[in-house]
């Protein structure tokens, strides 16, 4: 793997202002860091999503702290370089200011993250202020809020009526004041977010499935290469269909086991004929 020099906070902030879009992914595990590493994306944000993508539950709300910890302690082995968020799960930051700086602080200590990210507009500020004042970067999340999709009304697009667009507008602005670095917007319409983006002077702004305008993008790295096939998002383009082609190696592999066909010569390992002649006569002995 080549060399690469870390991404830090600086580094995203000269690329909003020389206008040169920011790269970010989700990363669930170390196999894949790498990977990621070595393509130069600039952010990984090991998200709550593990919940679905790695764990198979059926939504983000069971995922835990704990399981936040293992997964991005992996994800950070492999991306040593790369600016690295840890999503903060259910009601782990919503009850107090209290409870959403310590468990913040969990994903810096024992994760070595570089940032955290929570969901929630102005009702979240006090949230934010208090974890960035506790020295720790934060990103927001607005428009489609996965921890928030039951009051939601399922996921869907957020921002299409012009009170609710106005409301996301304001909710960034208020979480731009509370300190975050950067805010994700997902799933609201591009104009709103080209808006937003404008608006913006403190704070990257993310977008997921909200138009071109942000000053950067983020991509489920699951759907992007067809490796989660209970759900294909719009926004989510297929940049290699790599479910199909593992699909297609199991298949040949119980073919081939059943078929007796493997494995070969090749693929296991013998003894010397002196020596397994005396194994023989060791038996004998028996």
């Amino acid at each position: 793997m080549s060399e690469r020099k870390k991404v830090t906070l600086s580094t995203l902030f000269k690329k909003k202002a020389d206008g040169t879009l920011i790269t970010m992914l989700t990363c669930y595990d170390y196999p894949t860091a790498p990977f990621q590493a070595e393509a130069g994306v600039d952010m990984v944000l090991v998200g709550d999503s593990l919940g679905m993508t790695m764990l198979g539950y059926d939504s983000t709300l069971p995922v835990t702290m704990d399981d936040m910890m293992r997964h991005a302690q992996a994800v950070r082995r492999g991306t040593p370089n790369a600016f690295l968020v840890g999503d903060m799960p259910y009601m782990t930051y919503q009850p107090s200011v209290e409870s959403a700086i310590r468990n913040a602080g969990r994903f810096m200590a024992e994760a070595s993250c570089d940032a955290i990210k929570l969901e929630g507009g102005a009702e979240m500020a006090d949230r934010v202020a208090g974890v960035v004042a506790a020295g720790i970067p934060t990103m927001g999340h607005l428009g489609l809020t996965p921890q928030s999709v039951s009051a939601l009304g399922g996921f869907r697009v957020q921002g299409r009526g012009a009170l609710q667009a106005r409301k996301i507008i304001d909710d960034a602005r208020a979480l731009e004041e509370a300190g975050t670095f950067a805010i994700l917007l997902e799933m609201v319409p591009d104009r709103v977010c080209r808006i937003i983006t404008e608006r913006a002077r403190d704070c990257v702004i993310i977008g997921r499935g909200s138009g071109p305008h942000a000053d950067g993008q983020l991509l489920i790295y699951h759907d992007m290469f067809g490796l989660y096939p209970k759900f294909k998002p719009r926004m989510a383009k297929v940049y290699a269909d790599a479910g199909q082609v593992i699909l297609n190696g199991l298949k040949e592999y119980v073919d081939e086991v059943t078929g007796k066909t493997f494995p070969q010569p090749e693929n296991w390992f013998g003894m010397k004929d002196e020596e397994y002649q005396e194994l023989l006569g060791l038996l004998d002995e028996d």
